[in-house]
């Protein structure tokens, strides 16, 4: 069973969400948040497995509460940021402060229901919209010259592997990584998994995230020479 938080300032909003999560018999609605610090303190007590979170609220706004929900350490939820535009100012902010998904208000139930789920298995959830957004604003925020731990941190990282990096700083999925490097997808899905654990990255939007801040990815989404 799949424990859920709401965290939504609007009653019907969350009304709405616990009647669509609980037909799933998988997913249980543990607690719900009415401002971005209610959402903090029920993170930390109700041990749930994602929190939805909406990023304008009252007291503590969405993606504030996110840094403080990802921020304590191993066990923490995983955050699905729950958008009214796909090109909201907060999406940025929030990957910076720890959210592994994005989400419309307006998706569908069976997108809300499989981005739960994607984010609980570890995975991270970002439509295409939202990543080529995320891709132009790293891009503009991405250091001229690599960071001075870049060396050390990329030492650990198999040849193979850091050509996964690379190509998870450019935006591409799993598929389009395994048609690059000729290779299946599964075994993609393993260097991933091996890049995100030696450099312990919470998922591959983080990935992205470390790729344009050490400068292995310049701006228009092409790798360094």
């Amino acid at each position: 069973m799949l424990r859920v938080l709401l965290a939504d300032d609007e009653d019907l909003m969350r009304a709405g969400l616990r009647m669509m999560l609980e037909t799933q018999a998988d997913l249980t609605v543990v607690r719900e948040a009415a401002d971005g610090r209610e959402a903090v303190r029920l993170a930390a007590g109700a041990a749930p497995d994602v929190v939805l979170m909406d990023v304008r609220m009252p007291v503590l706004d969405g993606v504030a509460a996110t840094r403080e929900i990802t921020g304590a350490g191993a066990g923490a939820p995983k955050v699905l940021i729950l958008t009214t535009f796909e090109l909201d100012e907060y999406v940025f902010a929030a990957v910076r402060a720890g959210a592994a998904g994005f989400l419309l208000k307006r998706s569908p139930p069976e997108a809300l229901i499989d981005g739960i789920r994607t984010l609980a298995a570890g995975d991270a959830l970002l439509g295409p919209s939202v990543t080529r957004r995320l891709l132009a604003e790293f891009a503009r925020a991405a250091p001229v010259e690599p960071a001075p731990d870049t060396a050390r941190r990329l030492s650990r990282l198999t040849e193979r592997e850091h050509a996964v990096l690379l190509l998870l700083g450019r935006g591409l999925s799993n598929a389009e990584i395994a048609g690059r490097l000729h290779i299946g997808e599964a075994t993609v899905k393993t260097h991933v998994g091996r890049v995100l654990d030696k450099l312990a990255l919470r998922d591959r939007v983080h990935a992205v995230v470390f790729a344009f801040d050490h400068g292995l990815v310049r701006p228009g989404g092409r790798p360094r020479p």
